[in-house]
């Protein structure tokens, strides 16, 4: 006789909006809910915004996570239907992100760290534009970035700030990371590039106290530094999954060829 699989134990999130925590609710009458800890899936209900906090909250456990869209944006996340979620999540389609290190230094040599899912971020505090020494593996490739900021995005963040920043969307599976420039005024025509993922990129803050600039690691943020570096950590792997066909991609694919 052919043994059938034991179910996965389920563990249930969702956002702050009543339509989510309603529909959590039902979903966990339905097909029950374990303790996080004893939990072989996570299943989150809210938009993207959700999805992260839900991958923070998981960086230790590292537990596979399964998004439904209950939020204004969903590109990270699938269509939500109560019907049949065993066998969608049997079906689903795995990706493993890592997320980068922030290691951001003030003018008093201390180093605050932190891990972002999204993107690191430089921006200008003040009225004044940043100016950014921009190295990459310890080569600097740009002496002086005037700008309101730049960022570093992994895949899984390219379709968030770094899209609206107008940088490159990058297939979840890709071994690579966007540096993209946040409203650039010299180099002027400097539009970003996109590195391998072993790429260490460190900027320079010039004219620290004239033009200060704080560092956002996701929502972790460092006021006033003078210089920061950002790699990916390779030692942390979190599991999205994503409806058998991979819908992800074809919202990837939709998004780069819509008018």
């Amino acid at each position: 006789m052919t043994q059938t699989a034991p179910l996965p134990t389920l563990h249930f999130v969702a956002s702050d909006r009543p339509e989510a925590r309603e529909a959590c609710q039902r979903l966990q009458d339905r097909y029950g809910i374990v303790p996080l800890k004893d939990a072989d899936i996570i299943v989150a209900l809210g938009g993207d915004g959700f999805m992260l906090e839900t991958l923070h909250t998981n960086l230790k456990m590292q537990k596979p996570v399964f998004g439904m869209n209950w939020g204004s944006v969903g590109f990270l996340m699938n269509d939500y239907c109560e019907d049949n979620l065993p066998e969608r999540l049997a079906e689903a389609d795995r990706t493993i992100i890592h997320p980068l290190q922030m290691d951001a230094w003030v003018e008093s040599g201390q180093v605050h760290s932190g891990l972002a899912i999204n993107e690191v971020s430089l921006l200008r505090q003040t009225r004044q534009t940043a100016k950014l020494r921009v190295s990459i593996n310890d080569k600097v490739r740009l002496e002086e970035l005037t700008c309101d900021g730049c960022l570093v995005a992994t895949p899984a963040g390219s379709t968030a700030y770094n899209l609206s920043a107008h940088g490159p969307i990058i297939p979840l599976d890709a071994p690579s990371l966007a540096l993209t420039p946040i409203s650039a005024f010299r180099p002027r025509r400097w539009r970003g590039a996109l590195l391998s993922h072993t790429a260490k990129v460190r900027f320079d803050v010039l004219e620290a106290e004239k033009r200060p600039v704080s560092a956002t690691a996701d929502n972790f943020e460092v006021r006033r530094v003078h210089s920061v570096e950002v790699r990916e950590r390779r030692d942390i792997s979190l599991t999205m999954m994503f409806d058998a066909g991979r819908p992800y991609e074809e919202r990837v694919l939709a998004e780069q060829f819509a008018s």
